[in-house]
């Protein structure tokens, strides 16, 4: 579409580096784009977020309906000139949020009643209100409406919901119209069922997308079959187009999903494990509410060049952690979002020098899991 475009500069196996184009700027891929649910990166300003070198940042349709209302933001310059952001922004379209946070969901061919989490008010989303919703915030990427069944669920169930989300998918981008340097995403969904994805997928071509969206991952599965079902999947996606992997999340899940060709990325993990005390370094994970850092004058990551590493100490962190200081969350939310713009720095970097597969197993490593339970 004219103002929209995805420019691969470099490509390593499956993995690709480039540049989406928009009329509100470029977006280095692969891209992690920072969580601004309600309007706002929690614990920062817009200045800070773009320091830490995110290009987008995503807001949400289901809490943007609910508080202060689409309508509202729109009267008021819509959703970038609302929270100070002039660069581009993606905007979900509510079905995860329905899943995991409405009360009382019937769910239907038209769409979805439900009763909001915050005061209980009846409301209603359909494919054609989520995406006026996402007009009327002005997003620069606007996702169809979808169906998200819940973790685990029987191949049947997953089967019912994808046709519906196909069917949903089709008056979504309909609904989405004719919109000058705005981009519609489909979202293929389809469980760990490899042959459900690819009929997703099919679906979705068919229709025809500006880019395209992995859903109903990073739900409860094992990073294996996430894995397994990007492999799967993405072979059938269209080369030129946005690769975006919902919900994901953990360094070690980014890193081996870019190296199968995924380009963006969101997840509140950076921004909420910083709220809580916990800082993502290239050592791993280091909780500051632990008493061995309460003397340790060292930086939370010699290699960062953000304000809590640059300015002050795990001793200090660790206080304020404990005595529950507003500034730990803010510190410690930018030098998580400062280690995932520099993760993707890095991936964008070893795709042009051709050691993706290097950079991925050595950030897997760090971040090793347990194996998991023998079954039986």
């Amino acid at each position: 579409m004219s103002g929209f475009s995805l420019h691969i500069e470099a490509s390593d196996g499956a993995a690709r580096s480039g540049r989406i184009a928009t009329p509100r700027g470029e977006i280095r891929t692969p891209a992690f784009m920072p969580v601004g649910t309600a309007g706002t990166v929690k614990a920062m300003l817009p200045a800070s977020v773009r320091q830490t070198g995110a290009d987008i940042v995503l807001g949400n349709t289901y809490h943007l309906m609910l508080r202060p209302g689409a309508e509202r933001v729109a009267r008021l310059g819509g959703l970038h000139r609302f929270m100070g952001w002039e660069r581009p922004i993606l905007t979900d379209s509510g079905g995860f949020q329905v899943m995991s946070l409405a009360k009382l969901r019937t769910l239907g061919e038209d769409g979805v009643k439900f009763r909001s989490h915050i005061d209980g008010s009846e409301q209603f989303l359909s494919p054609e209100r989520a995406m006026a919703i996402q007009r009327l915030l002005g997003s620069d990427i606007q996702m169809v409406l979808d169906e998200c069944p819940a973790y685990p669920a029987g191949k049947a169930d997953i089967e019912t919901s994808l046709a519906l989300s196909m069917r949903w998918a089709a008056r979504s981008k309909a609904a989405f119209g004719t919109q000058e340097g705005r981009a519609c995403f489909g979202i293929v969904q389809g469980g760990v069922f490899a042959d459900l994805r690819r009929r997703s997928a099919e679906a979705l071509l068919a229709i025809g997308f500006d880019g395209y969206a992995v859903g109903g991952l990073a739900v409860g599965e094992e990073q294996a079959a996430m894995f397994e079902t990007l492999d799967a999947t993405i072979p059938c996606l269209p080369r030129g187009r946005p690769r975006y992997l919902m919900g994901v999340g953990r360094p070690d899940d980014i890193a081996g999903a870019v190296a199968r060709g995924i380009d963006m990325f969101d997840c509140v993990m950076p921004t909420r494990s910083g709220r809580n005390g916990q800082a993502f370094t290239r050592d791993g994970t280091l909780n500051l509410r632990n008493a061995r850092h309460a003397d340790d004058p060292a930086p939370l990551d010699e290699a960062c060049t953000c304000p809590a590493c640059r300015q002050f100490s795990r001793a200090y962190l660790h206080h304020t952690v404990k005595a529950g200081e507003i500034i730990a969350a803010m510190l410690l939310t930018w030098h998580n979002l400062t280690y995932y713009q520099d993760l993707m720095a890095e991936l964008r970097a070893a795709i042009a020098q051709g050691r993706v597969g290097a950079l991925a197993a050595q950030v897997a490593q760090i971040y090793k899991r347990p194996d998991p339970a023998p079954s039986g």
